[in-house]
């Protein structure tokens, strides 16, 4: 396999390179990794793309390279220029320091990659490892993703050659995976599970005055340890599971749209 690999955190992240570690076992002897990842940390930014000015790029390494841009330039840098004659068979975005789980999805950076890739019509997964008391303080906090990712991609790729190749839809298709926060020998297992919401957890913002009396805002995150609905993806990574859900590049509220075709007829 040719494998494109990202991340949010930039590319001197140690998370970055927990995944090429898994990339390179994916891809085996006879493939290739080739990684673009933003120059500087990007979290937060979503599925942003710098369409108003260029992305300047810059190669770091055999196979390695890093934009001035979002993760998701880095996957239009990847395909559309660094890999243009011979485009990926996957893109891998990660591994995120930090879960994605819940409310985090809409707001990722990791995630806007793969959504990126998968409109450009690539298989694409987004790993994140989930930070709390049971792995801060160990050697590597990445342990549980750096043991059970290449497991985890592998299994997933499989159930994705199994789906209706007829499907068009299924190119918009990504898949986001969360490592619980606990070391490896601590995983309870791999389950399947939908994008949740934590109970009352929301960004907020602290202000602060500074010494020439201009106002500056911190954007601050909610609480990563509260309480989610019952077999969703936060619920069962705080319960010591890794979580894969699939996702679409789609925000339809398809469950909706009788309702207001009914209220317009």
């Amino acid at each position: 396999m040719r494998i494109l690999i990202t991340n949010d955190d930039g590319i001197n992240a140690p998370g970055l390179k927990i995944l090429e570690a898994i990339a390179q076992e994916l891809a085996g002897p006879e493939g290739e990794v080739w990684t673009v990842a933003p120059a500087f940390e990007q979290s937060g930014v979503g599925h942003c793309i710098s369409y108003t000015h260029p992305t300047m790029i810059a190669q770091m390494g055999e196979r390695r390279f890093a934009a001035e841009g979002s993760p998701a330039d880095c996957v239009l840098a990847g395909v559309h220029d660094v890999m243009a004659d011979t485009p990926p068979d996957l893109v891998l975005s990660g591994v995120n320091r930090g879960n994605n789980s819940a409310e985090n999805t809409l707001y990722s950076g990791t995630i806007g990659a793969a959504i990126e890739a998968a409109l450009q019509g690539l298989p694409a997964i987004a790993l994140s490892q989930y930070y709390g008391p049971d792995n801060n303080a160990i050697d590597n906090p990445f342990e549980a993703a750096a043991e059970y990712g290449v497991e985890v991609i592998r299994k997933i790729l499989a159930s994705d050659r199994a789906a209706d190749p007829g499907d068009q839809d299924r190119y918009r298709l990504f898949y986001n995976v969360n490592f619980p926060p606990v070391p490896a020998d601590a995983v309870k297992g791999i389950t399947v599970a939908p994008q949740g919401k934590r109970a009352n957890t929301r960004f907020s913002v602290t202000p602060h005055n500074a010494p020439s009396g201009r106002r500056f805002l911190w954007v601050r995150g909610g609480d990563q340890r509260a309480p989610a609905e019952t077999g969703s993806d936060a619920e069962r990574n705080l319960d010591g599971y890794i979580s894969v859900t699939p996702m679409r590049a789609d925000l339809t509220a398809h469950d909706a749209l009788d309702r207001l075709k009914d209220a317009f007829a």
